[in-house]
């Protein structure tokens, strides 16, 4: 892991270091997100690519279970049988 240095102005502000905006694709108007884990400050991009890892990371979360387009059908299925009881048939 690298260190890289910068100041903090009076205004709060931190340049972000060139080879750091380059590696995580970081322009002018990019959003970061700041994160805490314990007493680490954590910074994170919210770029299209690091959108796409986040996609990335959870894929296959949900693989083996039931789907949730069987789930819906399934729980309308219920509920209109319940209509039609409550109609008489």
């Amino acid at each position: 892991m690298k260190k890289y240095y910068a100041k903090m102005s009076s205004k709060g502000q931190v340049v972000v270091p060139a080879p750091i905006r380059e590696a995580f694709g970081i322009e002018a108007g990019t959003r970061i997100a700041f994160l805490t884990e314990g007493s680490r400050l954590v910074l994170e991009p919210e770029t299209v690519a690091s959108k796409l890892r986040q996609i990335e990371e959870i894929r296959g979360c949900t693989a083996g279970g039931p789907s949730g387009t069987d789930l819906l059908l399934v729980e309308r299925r219920l509920e209109r049988e319940r209509e039609l009881r409550e109609e008489g048939w």
